[in-house]
């Protein structure tokens, strides 16, 4: 294998090694201006300058009741976004009161944007017309002012936000607006930032009356209203929920105390809240017993402990469940009460009204579908109330959980505080939060200032939040994002986990640093192996914010290259061997899609990007301050090194010969040669070796890896033994010793010609002596035998089987079309017997960022969403239209008409299914070698036969040489082994309670204050049919049904 050889001695006066420096060089150049010490972070520095100047901008407008819409002048980010553009590139206006914009090409905001301007969105469901929203309109207008400012002083603001308590949002700079599907229902209130930002932690009780009178269009309203409520809690928050008639259980049973408000957590209640039924009378004590035991009770159990609330959804009622206040609540009333009338009903909602009021909460009604959303985030205004008279130790910069931005700029994290209303109300203090101010900030943007390439193929920094959530991870990679929620990937579920991570975990949200070299096991690039590997993992807080950055290394990353190429006249030698000319001799160059120098083009297509970086070099020196100095003269000191190893090995070679197709060489300075050029035709690795899964896993394992194209069992192509020629790769890392620093800075690897190989293996593996050829004798388990694989594969079958349990090379002719299978889908006894005696291992690993096909819907049929569709029946029925039935369909129909989308199947319906694929969670099996390295003989009985298998590690190598006698038998009892990846389906919901991981909540709480005045407890929005309205109906459909046929 002298081919592969030949580098080691190229490394000489061009280059130094450098030795990383951990943690601290991650730290300094990851949140340099990002995320440091408040008073030194620009970005904090900017959302407090925002937050204060609304303040006093909102503090001095004066309140107009006679404003008109004319009087407001503003872009309206809605009004065009769907409106083509002209001739001119300017937008042709659906509202003629927006300004209409000119905007430009931005790559930082991803966009289309214009920097002289702000944005306004406003959601479907308020009309913009109103006092109110031209009010906010009004003085927030002098917000841009600021926006300005801000960018000015820091050019890398991406958008900067406020996200008002009316619903309002205005933005900077001004884009159009992204409404998915056509269909606009983002409301700020919603966000995760805005919900972070405007309230403290909290712990919640839902309780839903499922008593008899509760039936039909009502228990829906009920269950939808539950579902959106549940949509304003966050991972800081904990809640249950309870259906309740004359005794009280919660919805999930094995959910005995509040549990975290996480994505799993609320799919699985809403699923519950989905299947209540109705039945039995009503017995308010039963459901505000069970809450408060919920709430009060001492438990170990971990809890927001912070805002203590219940939500009560009801029909109505006449009890007032005095007794049970004055028992858990007063005097102190720790607890707040927010009761929400649901439906169309003849009870009087006084009592409801009390116990909102009694309790420091609130009373909504909820008559229709199109109060649902306004009427259960409205509660967060309460909840805002202590933080608002807390003033000044209120004013405090949080950071977010990742997530996706409306705007399109990608994952972001957001700097939130909140923004108060100064004014006063008479002589007490105003309590109003007025809304949410917010910077982001796009992980690519971080990403971009982590020292990637320093670090090698197999080492990465990471950062996590409090909940023990990845904000920067290299498996952060969401292939589907709900919208209305946070992007959540606990560290433990981004790699492999075991004890020493679980307690690095804790340690980080601890804010504790550390450093630890711990034996791990990596999944690969293609997930179709597992390595076991050792890594060293150091781990630090950021000072300033509650997020934690760690930094994973292999012992051959602590050093890295550096390229000294001073010598012009070497880089251009070096430079030339670059150019698409010399491939023909030389073999064909892939270079690495890195950004090299500021102005080069990226592209996809790597003939394309070459071609770009060559055209940008002619015009700037690899020297040039627009370039990563770093990054071009390691590229092209390792092009000029490949290309010595081709003029000096490689051309000297006859590869047909050696049953070669190709040789190659990668780097980490981003070059990929392969030769001849010919085979570059059908090379289809990844051009980026740190992307590439034979580079990292070679540089993971000693001696040389083989790989095989991999095929599964539902491959239709056939392959023709004359036509088509497959290719095994075998590659290995270059490892070099500078000093006593150990490095592995290549991957040197052939493509074997399998024909010419199979031929060989078939020599090889037979086990025979020059003088007896004549025969084959029968392997035993404790006797040396003679075996032939090419004369007797009508008999034996032979095999080379790499780590991970696939078909490298068989002695079968027909098995041409199996080879890089999965090997327990070509002979799944076989492999069950290999696994059964202990010479591969196996691990489970998920996957919590898959994509699944849509489940199928039950509905046969279509109406608006969530509306009751009454029967012919129904119809004729005079008495029915008298009913409160009639009047709350009326009340929806009206709804309809004025805010359409409440009518259009989309993601907002709790019982709308998506036809589209969705986000699920995959689990998948890997197996990989165990530490046996002897040869062992094996005897697998089956049900009428057994069989003699002989196996054998190769050294130095990744395959597993096997030979068997063939089954003279069809069954054998065994487990079916497989690598195919499956739908996780979660089967014991409890043991999530059970397992809940350590997370770390707020140290601040605003949750209290003696100065809030609670006489603001609640109001109605329902229109109720009078009596009028009803005989008129009642007489139209007389008429209707008295009018002669014809």
């Amino acid at each position: 294998m002298d081919v592969m050889w030949g580098l080691n001695g190229e490394i000489d006066q061009a280059l130094c090694v450098e030795a990383v420096r951990l943690l601290g060089l991650c730290e300094r150049r990851l949140f340099p201006k990002l995320l440091q010490p408040p008073d030194a972070c620009q970005k904090t520095l900017s959302v407090k300058r925002l937050a204060r100047e609304a303040e006093d901008i909102q503090r001095e407008h004066s309140w107009q009741d006679a404003i008109k819409e004319n009087d407001i002048q503003y872009y309206d980010s809605k009004a065009d976004s769907d409106a083509p553009d002209d001739d001119d590139g300017e937008n042709l206006l659906e509202n003629p009161n927006s300004l209409s914009l000119e905007f430009v090409d931005d790559p930082n905001f991803k966009n289309k944007v214009n920097y002289s301007y702000t944005a306004v969105q406003i959601p479907t469901d308020i009309y913009k017309g109103s006092p109110t929203i031209l009010n906010e309109l009004n003085w927030t207008q002098s917000l841009e002012r600021v926006f300005i400012e801000n960018s000015r002083e820091d050019p890398s603001l991406r958008w900067q936000v406020f996200g008002s308590a009316t619903g309002v949002t205005r933005y900077y700079p001004a884009t159009k607006w992204r409404a998915p599907n056509k269909i606009d229902l983002y409301d700020v209130r919603r966000r995760p930032w805005y919900i972070q930002g405007a309230s403290s932690p909290k712990d919640m009780v839902i309780i839903v009356d499922v008593s008899g009178s509760v039936s039909g269009l009502t228990l829906k309203l009920m269950k939808t209203s539950v579902i959106e409520m549940l949509d304003t809690l966050s991972d800081d928050d904990y809640v249950n929920v309870a259906r309740f008639n004359e005794k009280a259980y919660a919805v999930v049973p094995c959910f005995t105390t509040l549990v975290q408000a996480n994505i799993k957590n609320k799919k699985i209640f809403k699923e519950a809240v989905m299947n209540m039924q109705a039945k039995g009378t009503t017995d308010y004590k039963t459901g505000f017993q069970f809450a408060f035991d919920q709430l009060l009770n001492e438990t170990s159990a971990p809890r927001a402990n912070c805002n203590k609330m219940i939500m009560m959804f009801t029909d109505g009622g006449e009890d007032r469940a005095q007794d049970i206040f004055e028992k858990y609540n007063w005097p102190n009333k720790t607890v707040r009460v927010f009761t929400f009338s649901v439906g169309q009903h003849n009870y009087d909602v006084t009592p409801l009204q009390w116990i909102a009021c009694a309790n420091k909460g609130y009373y909504f009604e909820i008559p229709s579908i199109g109060a649902i959303r306004i009427n259960t985030q409205e509660y967060l205004d309460v909840l805002g109330r202590p933080m608002v008279l807390a003033g000044e130790r209120a004013k405090q910069v949080q950071w977010t959980n990742v997530y996706q931005d409306a705007l399109g700029l990608g994952l972001v994290i957001t700097g939130t505080m909140p923004v108060f209303n100064l004014t006063t109300d008479g002589d007490s203090k105003n309590q109003l939060i007025l809304g949410v101010m917010g910077v982001d900030i796009a992980l690519n943007e971080i990403k971009e200032l982590t020292p990637r390439y320093k670090l090698g193929a197999n080492g990465y920094t990471f950062a996590i939040d409090p909940n023990g959530y990845v904000l920067l991870h290299p498996n952060l990679q969401p292939k589907i994002i709900n919208f209305r929620e946070p992007v959540t990937l606990d560290f433990l579920d981004a790699e492999l986990p075991d004890r020493s991570k679980e307690e690095i975990r804790r340690q980080m949200i601890d804010g504790k640093a550390g450093q630890r070299r711990i034996r791990t096991l990596v999944k690969s690039v293609d997930e179709r192996y597992i390595d076991e590997v050792q890594r060293t993992y150091i781990w630090s807080p950021v000072e300033g914010t509650d997020y934690s950055l760690g930094l994973v290394l292999p012992s051959y990353s602590e050093n890295h290259i550096k390229a000294n190429l001073s010598d012009q006249i070497l880089q251009v030698q070096y430079f030339e061997s670059l150019l698409p000319n010399t491939f023909e001799s030389e073999g064909h160059v892939f270079i690495a899609p890195r950004e090299y120098c500021k102005d080069l083009e990226l592209s996809n297509n790597n003939t394309e990007f070459l071609l770009n970086f060559i055209a940008l070099m002619e015009k700037v020196t690899p020297d040039s301050k627009q370039c990563d100095n770093f990054l071009l003269h390691n590229l092209i000191l390792d092009t000029g090194i490949i290309k010595e190893l081709v003029d000096k090995v490689w051309k000297n070679k006859d590869l047909n010969t050696y049953g070669f197709m190709a040789v190659f060489a990668a780097t980490d300075g981003g070059v990929t040669r392969v030769f001849p050029n010919k085979a570059s035709e059908t090379w289809e690795e990844d051009p980026e070796p740190f992307f590439a899964s034979y580079y990292r896993r070679s540089l993971d394992n000693k001696g040389y890896m083989f790989r095989a194209p991999y095929r599964t069992a539902n491959d239709e192509s056939i392959l023709n033994p004359e036509n088509d020629t497959i290719g095994i790769l075998v590659s290995t890392a270059v490892d070099v010793t500078i000093g006593s620093r150990n490095l592995k800075p290549a991957v040197l690897g052939v493509k074997l010609d399998l024909e010419a190989w199979t031929d060989k293996f078939k020599i090889l593996a037979s086990n025979h002596t020059n003088s007896n050829r004549q025969s084959s004798q029968t392997c035993g388990p404790t006797s040396g035998c003679e075996m032939d694989c090419e004369a007797n594969s009508d008999d034996l079958l032979c095999y080379l089987i790499d780590d991970g349990g696939f078909l490298v090379m068989s002695n079968q002719k027909d098995y041409l079309n199996k080879i890089g299978m999965f090997f327990g889908e070509v002979d799944a006894t076989l492999f069950y017997a290999l696994y059964n005696n202990s010479f591969y291992k196996r691990k489970q690993s998920y996957d919590y960022q898959s994509v699944c096909d849509p489940v199928p819907s039950s509905n046969t049929g279509a109406a608006p969403r969530g509306v009751f569709v009454p029967t012919i029946a129904d119809v004729l029925n005079v008495a029915w239209w008298t009913s409160a039935a009639a009047w709350s369909l009326l009340q929806q129909m009206l709804y309809g008409f004025a805010y359409q989308s409440w009518f259009m199947t989309v993601e907002v319906d709790a019982e709308g299914l998506e036809s589209r694929e969705t986000s699920c969670v995959t689990v998948q099996t890997q197996f990989y070698f165990s530490n046996i390295s002897s040869s062992y003989n094996i005897l697998q009985d089956c049900d009428n036969c057994s069989r003699l298998i002989h196996a054998k590690r190769i050294n130095n190598t990744n395959l597993l040489f096997v030979v068997a006698e063939k089954l003279s038998c069809d069954s054998c009892e065994i487990e079916k082994l497989s690598q195919v990846e499956t739908e996780y389906k979660e089967t014991n919901t409890c043991e999530t309670i059970a397992t809940a991981r350590y997370r770390k909540g707020t140290t601040t709480c605003f949750d209290y204050s003696v100065l809030e005045n609670t006489s603001d407890c609640g109001r109605g929005h329902s229109f109720r049919p009078s009596l009028l309205t009803l005989l008129l109906l009642q007489l139209l459909l007389l008429c209707v049904l008295a009018r002669p046929s014809v």
